[in-house]
């Protein structure tokens, strides 16, 4: 048996968590470290051999390597702008052993501005060719909307000039402060500014400004939904399927939902299909189940409002505002594995004024 193990090859056992996945780099770093050093065959070498292994934990971790000086390589581990993979990459980084010539680091770090210079499509980004300038709302005086001023603007590469600014930004900023700062962005030419410019040099300040000032304006901020008043729709669609919704009312016209800027939206798919787009009793106890067990990890005076769900068309959608965004991610994977007869998804995003939730207050 020992003989034919030999012939074919020993079996690496399967990465279930963090600490198998650094046990398994352990045994390679040396070779990788080689690879990255010399810069030869670094997608043979290196790339194809890790990207699986960290598929195992999520298919959604990327990463990029380099020589940090002579004699460390650098790992960056990254979800690539993906918010709800923020927090698995952080903590697998915050799980690796201390190795000798290796850094690891999770997220895309900031770099010096003087530094940066991205080339994309035939177009350049660097601190030369953009500017910037805030768009301030009386109505929401907390988000932070910016208009991005490209030298070499052109309408029909909108779409490529602004993956570049991104990609700048990136850069620049640090990959967590590109994605969780900045509520909304859009690129035009300096024909089409509508205030004066700024240097993008000074954008990192401004942030770092602006979000200091939201911290210590919510900062303590918790709402206790005990008593809190419920209101409820029945109604129908125009293909006649019935529509059920739950919403805390004193929620969605609560005065501070800047506070909890993060929305998390779930969709949980059943067969309606024989009941007006409705679950049949015993599917709706476990919707409700389901519901329920996510609120026990999800308190509200720990910062996680259950503002209101959405039943019709054969799924139902449950609403949370959110204080931070790396422990709902956290919640829904475990809850996605153990209810895997369905087939649950969410989605976790900013909304500092909740505006997704704007029909459930009108209703």
């Amino acid at each position: 048996m020992g003989f034919l193990s030999k012939i074919l090859g020993k079996k690496e056992s399967p990465i279930t968590s963090y600490n198998d996945f650094w046990d398994w780099f352990l045994k390679h770093e040396k070779e990788f470290f080689k690879v990255v050093q010399n810069g030869d065959n670094i997608e043979q070498g290196f790339f194809k051999k890790l990207s699986p292994k960290l598929d195992e934990i999520h298919d959604e971790i990327y990463f990029l390597t380099g020589m940090l000086d002579e004699h460390t390589a650098e790992l960056i581990l990254t979800p690539d702008g993906a918010i709800r993979n923020i927090f698995l990459v952080e903590e697998l980084v915050n799980a690796a052993p201390k190795i000798d010539g290796w850094k690891f680091t999770a997220l895309k770090p900031a770099s010096d501005i003087k530094d940066v210079s991205i080339n994309m499509g035939g177009f350049k980004f660097n601190s030369g060719s953009l500017k910037f300038y805030p768009n301030l709302h009386k109505d929401y005086p907390d988000e932070i909307d910016l208009t991005i001023v490209y030298d070499d603007f052109v309408e029909d590469k909108k779409g490529i000039q602004t993956n570049g600014v991104y990609i700048f930004l990136d850069n620049y900023l640090g990959e967590l402060h590109s994605v969780t700062l900045i509520d909304s962005l859009k690129v035009v030419g300096e024909n089409d500014a509508s205030e004066e410019l700024i240097p993008i040099e000074k954008l990192k300040d401004y942030l770092i400004w602006r979000e200091k000032e939201f911290v210590e304006k919510y900062e303590g901020v918790r709402h206790n939904t005990e008593n809190d008043n419920y209101s409820s729709l029945e109604a129908k669609t125009k293909e006649g399927e019935i529509v059920l919704a739950i919403v805390d009312s004193d929620l969605v016209h609560w005065d501070k939902k800047a506070s909890h800027p993060w929305v998390l939206s779930i969709e949980i798919p059943f067969d309606g299909s024989s009941n007006n787009g409705m679950p049949d009793d015993k599917t709706y106890q476990l919707l409700n189940d389901i519901e329920d067990e996510i609120m026990l990890d999800l308190k509200d005076l720990d910062g996680y409002l259950n503002v209101g769900r959405e039943t019709s068309g054969g799924k139902r959608e449950i609403h949370f505002a959110c204080k931070d965004f790396r422990k709902p991610p956290k919640v829904l994977n475990a809850i996605i594995k153990k209810h895997n007869q369905f087939e649950i998804s969410y989605e976790i995003y900013k909304d500092k004024y909740w505006q997704s939730f704007k029909h459930l207050e009108h209703n």
